[in-house]
């Protein structure tokens, strides 16, 4: 039986194994999928020893980026956002190969693109971390401009007090890659003048536990389009599954 699963520390509750598993189980795929929860990313090399059926893994926090180092080849994708999430197992004898993809940026990109009409041409990424990389990769992709905004003074990004309404009807794409809003903080979300959204903007929110944070209804009673993190989790895990079984 061919072996799936995921890294990261801590796990708890994961969305890949349920899902993985149930289409395993839909498809009557001779398959397992498995959380394997490793304190450090040197524990990488004992989960691909004692498990010599593992064909493919995902990678979640706090190892997207530390994992690369690991890797033998590494996607263009991937490269250019810094971050990691697939990575296909390959044996080849005794050796094993690693082949570290993206799909975070294919699940954003996929669930987003609908959603744009031609005005929308700028967008603001709430957040630095690993998935706004990918998110802004995503956009740019698209053909948007991008902006990242922190809750710090830091080079190349604005911080909150700095979005005005003006800010919000130019960059008129807004992206929460933050927790915040987040269950079971469900009363809070990112603070930017909602008063001045309107339908010309898209409120696009990457979490997915509530199905509406208080963000995507502040912006919803404005009149803009939202959107939640579910999709995008589904096109992703469904990208992995493509990287670990797509001909090379």
């Amino acid at each position: 039986m061919d072996k799936y699963g995921l890294i990261g520390f801590p796990l708890g509750h994961s969305f890949s194994i349920s899902y993985h598993n149930q289409r395993f189980a839909d498809e009557n795929i001779n398959a397992q999928y498995y959380n394997f929860e490793i304190a450090s990313i040197d524990e990488l090399a004992e989960v691909l020893d004692q498990n010599p059926e593992l064909k493919g893994l995902n990678v979640t926090i706090p190892y997207k980026e530390k994992v690369m180092p690991f890797l033998d080849y590494i996607s263009p994708e991937a490269r250019a956002i810094g971050a990691v999430n697939v990575i296909k197992v390959i044996h080849e004898g005794k050796k094993i190969i690693l082949k570290g993809y993206n799909s975070d940026v294919i699940g954003f990109t996929r669930s987003i693109e609908p959603m744009l009409e031609k005005w929308h041409k700028k967008a603001l990424i709430l957040g630095t971390g690993g998935a706004s990389k990918a998110v802004g990769y995503g956009l740019k992709s698209l053909g948007l401009e991008t902006v990242c905004v922190s809750r710090y003074e830091r080079q190349g990004t604005i911080c909150y007090k700095d979005i005005t309404p003006d800010v919000v009807k130019e960059y008129n794409v807004i992206v929460n890659c933050t927790p915040v809003g987040m269950y079971p903080k469900t009363e809070e979300c990112p603070q930017l003048p909602y008063e001045a959204l309107d339908s010309h903007n898209i409120l696009y929110d990457l979490i997915y536990n509530p199905d509406e944070t208080l963000f995507m209804k502040k912006g919803a009673e404005q009149g803009a389009q939202t959107k939640n993190g579910l999709e995008m989790l589904l096109l992703q895990a469904f990208a992995s599954w493509e990287f670990w079984n797509g001909k090379e």
